[in-house]
C-alpha cells in the first residue's frame, strides 16, 4: 500500500496562513483524484477539497474562499493553501489518493493543524 508524504502543519494564529504539502507515487498520482480531509476530536471526518486528475477543484462551503488546493503533476504533489484560519479549522488533516485502479484508497498519516491565540 502506498504511503502519502505529508508536512506543513502547526501552529497559527486566527487569521494566519498555512500551507500543507502531499507527494505520492507517480504511477499512483497520475490515476488519482487527489483530497484533503480533517478530523476534529470528537467529530466525524469530512472533506476539505479535492481535485482531479484534470485539475478539477471541489470544496466543501467551510473552505471557499479562504482555502485553494492545487497539484503539481510533475512533482506528484497536491498542495492546500488555508488563509484566513479561523479556530473551527484545528484539526488533524489527512492527505487522500482515490485511485481509479479499484476505486481504492490511499491515506497519509495526517498532520495537525492548531489555530489558537
Amino acid at each position: 500500500q502506498v504511503q502519502l508524504v505529508e508536512s506543513g502543519g502547526g501552529l497559527v494564529q486566527p487569521g494566519g496562513s498555512l500551507r500543507l504539502s502531499c507527494a505520492a507515487s507517480s504511477s499512483i498520482f497520475s490515476l488519482s483524484t487527489m483530497g484533503w480531509y480533517r478530523q476534529a476530536p470528537g467529530k466525524q471526518r469530512e472533506l476539505v477539497a479535492s481535485i482531479t486528475n484534470r485539475g478539477i477543484t471541489n470544496y466543501a462551503d467551510s473552505a471557499k474562499g479562504r482555502f485553494t488546493i492545487s497539484r503539481d503533476n510533475g512533482k506528484n504533489t497536491v498542495a492546500l493553501q488555508m488563509n484566513s484560519l479561523k479556530p473551527e479549522d484545528t484539526a488533524v488533516y489527512y492527505c487522500n489518493a482515490n485511485w481509479v485502479v479499484g476505486s481504492r484508497d490511499f491515506w497519509g498519516q495526517g498532520t495537525q493543524v492548531t489555530v489558537s491565540s
